[in-house]
């Protein structure tokens, strides 16, 4: 065992590696017997292919590059696919990232465009496709521009032809319904095809405020009768519904404060944990239901675990296995059930469970270890207090290398992640990034803090007009808790942020005193600009939940925007941009760095070129990663192996 100063412990996890492992699989499916889903490529300028498992096991990217199997549906995107077996091979359609068009493809063809391009605004966008071949349609959700503005926007149910008819012709596009909401999810049809659910909301709720869940008649045309409200409202929040076998309708309503599941309105296994989540992308899945009448379901309170739900008894069977963290994406056929989980030793990667024998196995995008993972972090599960006795979740990563100690005395230095949403939450997995760091002697701790997802609705609404508050001080009483019972070094405090996150990081600069520095990462600094038409219609009313309506609160949006007070930082700063970045664009930043000029306090400013909202090419997150360390190596003091010295702008 070597003794060294927290900081400079040679590690094996460097940047390229850490970004090579960044993403992990999404939206499975089930096409004939095969399992599908789409894979994020980094180091291919960060496109998304769709992956095949073929029935002997084996894996295939199907798409070569530079095909990028992405949604930009409200930015964030949604369910870029489907696939059916068609004349005993797979037919699939899938939006391409680089045109939104959305596209027909067989393997070993090359695929043939399905929706036209339009010069209006962002043009047409599309997400949530389902195949319904007796009828040779798709249907989808249909997000069409009609200005240059981010908010001239409609968004519908579309029916597509598969023939192609459409690719150049919009009136070939037929819409199922009327622009009734801002906001819709795509249909879910009944097992006998005579009825379509789906979820609708409007400014200026988010989907985790109150949605409400639409059900339709399909007529004998093929069109939707008027549509009728089954559940929701302004105050009820259904996350996600789907159909059983047997017609009944299922659906996840936080109605008593956790998002549970209802059969036609009655609650099946009521819990004070979570059956769903933020719909951040549209066909998010939390449960799926089975032929036999169980359910598989994503759940749990923090942490997600998957289980089998029988709806006539209420009790649910976990599945057994490593994973602690199931994302909400899942696919069922039969008795087989196919999720994506993860845990703090492995990756997330494809997961089958076969619901007859209970026996879980993982089918694709295996965890192979990179490294020795005697070199990966080790988190423990906290919950501190803060602020008027409240509780405050987090995961603490401590420095940890197998070969290495720190000097008797010596305390380490730690980062402080606030995650982004903010409604959201840090999942408990295994992240190379956060083992870039605790392998060279840095501590990392995940913040939950108030507002954040996995809670309750109670502790979501923590955040409600406290935003720049309550996610500043629950980040700074953890920061602080770890110093005062001799974790971590109070002079060596740092705190990294990316989004919403970035926000929070940004704020903590400004209002609080405890870091040394931080990590700014494509983030929000200006409420008013970010109000009043600097980001796009999906998130263009939240700080009316946030902060408050801006109309009735223009001090408040002042009171706690850095841009408004950039005087009051005084601590070493790296801002982080994507230049194509939509949500929070970069005018955000370049106004805050105007603020800050001829004031002498060291930063770096990073802007990468063709990168948006989270950052998805290798080359990217290796710079930004190692100008991170960088940054805490020069104010913290420490001197780890191969990094560039920190060149400040100032």
């Amino acid at each position: 065992m070597r003794t060294l100063a927290y900081g400079s412990w040679p590690s094996p996890v460097d940047a390229a590696l850490a970004a090579a492992h960044d993403g992990h699989p999404e939206y499975v499916g089930i096409v004939g017997d095969e399992t599908w889903w789409t894979e994020p490529r980094p180091t291919e300028g960060g496109r998304r292919t769709l992956v095949r498992r073929h029935a002997d096991g084996t894996e295939e990217s199907v798409l070569p590059a530079p095909w990028n199997v992405r949604s930009r549906v409200i930015e964030y995107g949604g369910q870029p696919w489907a696939g059916v077996t068609h004349e005993g091979e797979p037919l699939v359609v899938f939006v391409h990232f680089a045109d939104q068009r959305m596209y027909r493809y067989r393997p070993g063809g090359e695929p043939l465009p399905l929706t036209p391009l339009s010069p209006v605004g962002g043009g047409l966008r599309w997400a949530q496709p389902q195949l319904r071949l007796t009828d040779g349609e798709v249907w989808c959700v249909l997000e069409e521009f009609t200005g240059d503005g981010p908010s001239d926007v409609r968004r519908v149910l579309a029916a597509v032809p598969l023939d192609g008819s459409a690719a150049r012709d919009r009136g070939a596009v037929r819409e199922l319904t009327a622009a009734r909401h801002r906001f819709v999810t795509g249909p879910r049809l009944s097992p006998d095809g005579r009825r379509a659910a789906w979820l609708g909301w409007d400014h200026p709720r988010m989907p985790w405020d109150g949605t409400e869940l639409l059900v339709a008649d399909v007529t004998d045309d093929g069109t939707l009768s008027e549509p009728r409200t089954v559940a929701g409202g302004p105050d009820e929040s259904i996350a996600q519904a789907d159909w059983a076998s047997d017609g009944s309708l299922l659906y996840a309503s936080d109605r008593t404060g956790w998002w549970n599941l209802y059969r036609d309105g009655e609650p099946l296994c009521p819990r004070e944990e979570e059956f769903g989540g933020p719909l951040w992308k549209l066909g998010h899945r939390w449960f799926a239901p089975l032929d036999n009448g169980l359910v598989a379901v994503v759940h749990g309170r923090g942490a997600t675990t998957l289980g089998v739900l029988d709806p006539e008894t209420g009790e649910v069977v976990d599945v057994a296995g490593p994973w602690t963290e199931f994302a909400p994406t899942l696919a069922a056929h039969g008795g087989r059930v196919v999720a994506v989980g993860a845990s703090p030793r492995s990756a997330y990667e494809v997961v089958e469970l076969d619901t007859r024998t209970g026996r879980a196995r993982v089918i694709g995008a295996a965890h192979e270890d990179a490294v020795d993972p005697a070199h990966y972090p080790e988190p423990l599960i906290r919950t501190f207090t803060g602020p008027d006795g409240r509780e405050v979740h987090a995961h603490v990563y401590p420095p940890h290398h197998p070969g290495c100690t720190a000097p008797g005395g010596e305390l380490p230095p730690y980062v402080v992640w606030a995650h982004g949403g903010p409604t959201g939450r840090s999942p408990l997995v295994l992240d190379l990034e956060i083992a870039y760091f605790t392998s060279r002697g840095i501590g990392v701790a995940e913040v939950n803090y108030g507002g954040s997802t996995g809670y309750g609705r109670e502790y979501r609404n923590r955040l409600r007009e406290q935003w720049g508050v309550v996610d500043v001080e629950d980040c700074a009483a953890v920061a602080l808790a770890l110093a005062d019972e001799g974790t971590a070094d109070r002079d060596r405090l740092a705190v990294r942020g990316g989004s919403a996150g970035g926000w929070t990081a940004a704020a903590s600069l400004v209002t609080t005193g405890v870091y040394a520095c931080g990590t700014i990462s494509y983030p929000i600094l200006d409420l008013a600009g970010w109000a009043t038409g600097e980001t796009h219609d999906f998130e263009s009313r939240y700080l009316e939940t946030l902060v408050g309506p801006y109309a009735e609160v223009p001090g408040r949006y002042a009171e706690r925007s850095p841009t408004e007070h950039a005087d009051r930082v005084t601590a070493p700063f790296l801002l982080l941009q994507g230049l194509d970045d939509v949500i929070c664009p970069p005018a955000q930043s370049e106004r805050f760095l105007a603020r800050m000029a001829a004031r002498g306090v060291p930063h770096t400013y990073l802007a990468f070129e063709g990168e948006g909202h989270g950052f998805r090419r290798a080359d990217t997150m290796i710079r930004a990663l190692e100008a991170e360390l960088a940054l805490y190596a020069h104010v913290f003091g420490l001197h780890p192996h191969g990094v560039p010295a920190w060149e400040p702008s100032a």
